[in-house]
C-alpha cells in the first residue's frame, strides 16, 4: 500500500492528528467488482471508495455501489481493506443494502450523475474483523472555512494508492452538499470520508471532483437519516437499516474503547484533540453515553423523538424548526441537544435527555431492554452526583421513579411519557401550498412545510414554476421530509394540499411519488383547502357550524345533483337553512370547474360551509352513474360520525381502492375540502420558521 501523503509526511507521529490520519487510513476502503483470475483486486475491477462504518458495514456512493456485479436483484462487490494487525490487505464480498436516493437502484448511465445524495450502504457478506470510523452526531450547518480531512482510494499512474489530504478546506454549503477546495480530489475517491480534524469525526462521504480545479463536493453525513424507514412500528433492531447501522457504530465506539490495548481508539485521539475545550461530555463520556443509549430500543418515531426533546429542552409552546434531514435516532436526539459549552444547565439537559430516553415509549421490547435503563439510570446518577445540585438529583430520582410506574412496556400508545396524545386533529400535519401561475398554463409554484396546531410552520421545501407533469418528483425529497418528521408508526399525518378555488380539481391525492408506491391518498389522509375563499357572510355562523361537525354525528347531502341530473347548487338562503350537521355533496366538480361550478362553491363558501366533498368528473369520457356514489358517500360521512375522523375515513376507502376492493371504488376520485377556520393558511411566501 502507497500513500500520496502518509500521516507522518505532515504530522509530528505524537501529536493526535498523525493518531487521526492512522485511525482513518484504517478504515478507509476500496470498493471493488467482483472478478476472477489474475489480481483480482487490481486497477481492472476498481470502483471507488468507501469506509467502515460499523461492523459488516461499509458506506459509500451509491453512484460507486451501482457500478457493481448485478446477481438477479442483488448487486455484489468486493471490499479491500487493509489488515488490523498490519499484515497486508483483506477482501469480502458485500451486498448493496440501501441506496439514497430512494428507488435510485439502476447502474447510472454513462455521462449521468446519481442525485443527492447519492449514498449507498453495503452489507459484508460473512463475518469479517474490522475497525470503524467515528460518525458525527451532529454535523453544525454553519462551515468556517476550516481546515478538512479526505481520504480515499485512487489509480495513480497504474496503481492502486491511498491518499490522504491534509489541505482541504470546506467552503460552506449548497443543499445537502458540503463544498470543498484547496486540494485535489482525485478520481476514485468518491465513497471517501471526509473528516472534520477539530472534533476526530466524520462528517461528510466524498461525492465528486472538481474537473480542471481543486476540490469538490461531499455529502453530509446526516443524510443518512433520510434512509427510508419501515411501515408500522419496528419488529425490532434490524427492521430499520438506519437504527441498526446507527446502534452497532455506537456500541462498537464504546466497546472498543473499554478494551485494553496500546493501540489508541477514536475516543482516546478525540479526547487529546478536544483537550481542555470545556464541552458538557468529554468524549469518554459521549461515547459511553451513546453506547449505552444504543442498548435501548430506538425512538418510536421521528416526531416522537422531537416532541421529547422539545421537552427535555423546556419548549412547551410547539415544536420549533428542525434541521433537515430531522433527527431519528437515540444519537441524532443527543447531537441536536447542541451540547457544545460547559456548565450546569447544559449538562441537566444533557441528563434530562437521557431520562426522556429511559422513559419514551417503546416500538417494541427485548428482555434485555430492562436492564439497559437500568444501567443508563446508574450512570446519569453517578454523573449527576459528582457534578450537579442537590435540587437537581431530587428530580432526577422522581423522573425515575415516574417512569417504574408504568407496567405495559411494549407499543404503549395510549399514555405518552409526558403530556397527553393529541387529539385527531391536533396533531402536527404538512401543508403543500400549489399557487397556479396564472400566465404559464399548468406551471405551479410550491412550498412544502410541516403546520403546528398552534398555526405556526416550519418551512421544508419550496419551488417555483414547476411543470404539473413534473411536480411529483420535484415535491417527492420535501415531503418525504416532512412526512418522517410528523408521521406516527400506526397514524400518518395529515397531508393538507392547498389550491386555488379553480384548481380544486386537482387530484393530487392520486399522485405517487416513486415508481411501485402507493398513491398518496392510499398512503395518508389528504385532504385539500383553498389558498383564495371566498370569506363567509357569517363568521360567527361558519365557526358554529365547524364546531358542530366536530362535536355531533354529521350527515351528508347533495347540493347539486337531481335525481342523477346535474344541477345548480342550491342558493344561499336554502343552504343556510340546511341544518348545522349538513356535509354538503358536490357530485359535479369538473378537473377544470367552468363558471357555474365555481359559483356554486361560492356559495358553499359564503354559506359557511368548511367541510365538503368534491366529487371530480373523470379525465375523459363521459361522467359515471352517480346514485352509487350519493348512498356510500352518506354511509361514510355517517360512519365516521364527527368531522376530526372524515379524514381517516376518506383515507381507508383510498387504501381499499389501491387494495382493489371494489366496494371501495366509488371514492377513487372524491376529494375533501377541509378547510379549518381556527388555523388560516400563512399565505403566499410566508411558510416561516427555515431551519
Amino acid at each position: 500500500m502507497s500513500h500520496d501523503e502518509g500521516p507522518g509526511a505532515f504530522y509530528d507521529p505524537d501529536e493526535p492528528l498523525a493518531a487521526l490520519a492512522s485511525l482513518v487510513t484504517a478504515a478507509t476502503v476500496r470498493i471493488h467488482r467482483p472478478t476472477h483470475g489474475y489480481d483480482p483486486h487490481g486497477p481492472g475491477s476498481f470502483l471507488g471508495s468507501g469506509f467502515f462504518v460499523a461492523p459488516s458495514w461499509v458506506l459509500t456512493c451509491a453512484h460507486v455501489a451501482l457500478t457493481g456485479e448485478r446477481q438477479g436483484e442483488a448487486c455484489q462487490v468486493d471490499v479491500v481493506f487493509a489488515n488490523p494487525d498490519g499484515g497486508g490487505e483483506s477482501a469480502v464480498s458485500g451486498t448493496l443494502a440501501a441506496v439514497l436516493p430512494e428507488g435510485e437502484a439502476r447502474v447510472p448511465a454513462a455521462g449521468r450523475r446519481v442525485p443527492s445524495p447519492d449514498l449507498a450502504l453495503i452489507r459484508l457478506d460473512s463475518p469479517t474483523e474490522h475497525p470503524c470510523a467515528y460518525l458525527a452526531e451532529r454535523v453544525t450547518r454553519r462551515f468556517d472555512g476550516g481546515t478538512v480531512l479526505w481520504a480515499g482510494w485512487a489509480e495513480v499512474d497504474g496503481e492502486l494508492q491511498f491518499v490522504l489530504s491534509a489541505r482541504g478546506h470546506d467552503l460552506g454549503v449548497v443543499g445537502s452538499q458540503i463544498r470543498l477546495g484547496d486540494d485535489v480530489l482525485t478520481e476514485g475517491m468518491s465513497g471517501g470520508p471526509v473528516i472534520d480534524p477539530r472534533r476526530g469525526q466524520v462528517i461528510g462521504v466524498i461525492k465528486s471532483r472538481s474537473v480542471g480545479g481543486s476540490g469538490g463536493t461531499a455529502v453530509g453525513i446526516e443524510q443518512l437519516r433520510s434512509l427510508p424507514g419501515p411501515a408500522g412500528l419496528l419488529k425490532d433492531e434490524a427492521h430499520d437499516t438506519y437504527q441498526a447501522v446507527c446502534h452497532a457504530h455506537d456500541r462498537y465506539h464504546r466497546d472498543r474503547h473499554h478494551h485494553p490495548g496500546p493501540e489508541e481508539s477514536w475516543t482516546d485521539v478525540q479526547g487529546r484533540l478536544e483537550e481542555g475545550t470545556g464541552r458538557v461530555l468529554s468524549p469518554a463520556q459521549r461515547a459511553e453515553l451513546l453506547g449505552r443509549l444504543a442498548e435501548l430500543p430506538p425512538p418510536v418515531s421521528t416526531s416522537n423523538l422531537l416532541d421529547l426533546l422539545d421537552r427535555a429542552s423546556g419548549r412547551r409552546g410547539g415544536r420549533g424548526a428542525q434541521p433537515v434531514p430531522a433527527p431519528r435516532s437515540w444519537r441524532d436526539g443527543l447531537g441536536e441537544l447542541r451540547e457544545t459549552h460547559g456548565g450546569p444547565v447544559d449538562l441537566e439537559l444533557v441528563l434530562r435527555y437521557c431520562m426522556s430516553a429511559v422513559a419514551a415509549e417503546r416500538p417494541y421490547v427485548t428482555p434485555a431492554t430492562a436492564q439497559a435503563e437500568w444501567e443508563l439510570w446508574t450512570w446519569v446518577r453517578e454523573l449527576a452526583l459528582d457534578r450537579l445540585t442537590r435540587f437537581f438529583r431530587a428530580e432526577l430520582r422522581q423522573l425515575w421513579d415516574e417512569s417504574r410506574e408504568r407496567t405495559d412496556r411494549e407499543q404503549r400508545r395510549t399514555e405518552p411519557a409526558y403530556g397527553e396524545r393529541p387529539q385527531p386533529g391536533e396533531r402536527t400535519s404538512v401543508l403543500l401550498e400549489l399557487e397556479p401561475r396564472g400566465w404559464e398554463r399548468d406551471s405551479y409554484d410550491w412550498r412544502v412545510g410541516v403546520a403546528h396546531f398552534n398555526g405556526e410552520v416550519d418551512a421544508i421545501g419550496d419551488g417555483t414554476g414547476t411543470r404539473l407533469d413534473e411536480l411529483p418528483a420535484h415535491l417527492a425529497g420535501p415531503l418525504a421530509e416532512a412526512f418522517r418528521q410528523c408521521d406516527e408508526p400506526d397514524e400518518p399525518a395529515v397531508l393538507q394540499v392547498a389550491l386555488a378555488q379553480a384548481a380544486l380539481g386537482l387530484d393530487v391525492e392520486r399522485w405517487s411519488l416513486a415508481t411501485g408506491a402507493p398513491p398518496l391518498g392510499a398512503a395518508r389522509p389528504v385532504v385539500v383547502r383553498c389558498l383564495d375563499p371566498e370569506p363567509s357572510d357569517d363568521p360567527a355562523e361558519e365557526q358554529a357550524r365547524w364546531d358542530h361537525l366536530h362535536a355531533v354525528a354529521m350527515r351528508a347531502r347533495d347540493v347539486d345533483c337531481q335525481d342523477g341530473v346535474p344541477a345548480a347548487v342550491e342558493r344561499e338562503d336554502r343552504l343556510r337553512s340546511l341544518a348545522p350537521d349538513t356535509v354538503p355533496v358536490v357530485c359535479h366538480y369538473a378537473q377544470r370547474p367552468d363558471a357555474e361550478t365555481a359559483e356554486g362553491f361560492g356559495r358553499l363558501a359564503r354559506s359557511g360551509y368548511r367541510v365538503v366533498l368534491l366529487r371530480r368528473a373523470p379525465e375523459s369520457g363521459p361522467e359515471t352513474l352517480c346514485a352509487d356514489v350519493h348512498r356510500r358517500a352518506a354511509l361514510a360521512v355517517a360512519e365516521a360520525r364527527t368531522a376530526s375522523h372524515l379524514p381517516g375515513r376518506i383515507h381507508e376507502l383510498r387504501k381499499g381502492v389501491w387494495d382493489k376492493r371494489t366496494e371501495t371504488y366509488w371514492s377513487d376520485r372524491v376529494a375533501l375540502y377541509y378547510d379549518d377556520p381556527r388555523h388560516p393558511l400563512p399565505g403566499p411566501g410566508l411558510l416561516l420558521n427555515a431551519p
